[in-house]
């Protein structure tokens, strides 16, 4: 007990701290991942061969750009976006300068979850709104978006688990957050004990954020009552 309440007082700040930089890292990048991303993967569905209005160059054209950012491990992107960084946030250290590029490298990968959320939409319902004159406009807000609600719910916990995990990483480069501690004190100083607390902070994260979608995404899930 007095070693626990040692380590507190050591790391307690530090940690609370550290954590709470984590959290922004997820919180607000995905944000604007689902900000940008949603249209985009609309487009993608309505554009796509069948979709309601299907073009063939702009759906080309936008899966080519999407690929590309799906295909860049991040620990690149984040270096190669640094001079963007600055210019936006004005620097590329700390939390700011984890944000831009930790946004950027999610729209991609949200974008595209979106459009497979979209795509699980019962084609019924899509027919049955376009025998009643819905236009396209209506037919994406009140069938495609308001259907796919659950699926969006989980896979925004996909996309904020995953941006952990990215955060990490950015925290190696000079972010902050759980990454840079873990780094920091349990590789560099070899003070284990940091790491683990680390990593058991990040578990609880997780499991934290898993919890709180499944429990939304029964209240929200008209299959499940």
């Amino acid at each position: 007990m007095e070693w626990l309440q040692g380590f507190f007082a050591d790391y307690g700040v530090m940690l609370a701290q550290e954590t709470w930089n984590t959290i922004l890292m997820m919180l607000v990048p995905t944000a604007v991942a689902y900000l940008v991303g949603i249209p985009i993967g609309v487009l993608l569905l309505v554009s796509a061969p069948g979709g309601l209005r299907p073009h063939r160059v702009l759906n080309a054209v936008l899966g080519w750009i999407v690929n590309i950012g799906r295909s860049i491990p991040f620990v690149i992107f984040i270096v190669v976006l640094i001079p963007a960084t600055r210019i936006v946030m004005g620097t590329s250290l700390g939390v700011a300068g984890a944000i831009f590029p930790l946004a950027v490298a999610a729209i991609p990968f949200v974008a595209r979850m979106v459009e497979q959320s979209l795509a699980e939409v019962d084609s019924g319902l899509i027919e049955a709104a376009q025998s009643f004159g819905a236009n396209i406009w209506q037919i994406v807000m009140k069938v495609y978006l308001k259907e796919s609600v659950p699926s969006l719910l989980r896979g925004a916990a996909i996309s904020l688990i995953t941006l952990l995990g990215y955060s990490a990483i950015a925290g190696m480069i000079g972010a902050g957050g759980l990454g840079d501690v873990a780094v920091r004190y349990g590789y560099q100083r070899y003070e284990v004990e940091v790491m683990i607390a680390a990593v058991l902070i990040c578990i609880v994260l997780v499991q934290i954020i898993q919890s709180i979608m499944n429990v939304v995404v029964r209240r929200v899930d008209k299959r499940s009552r």
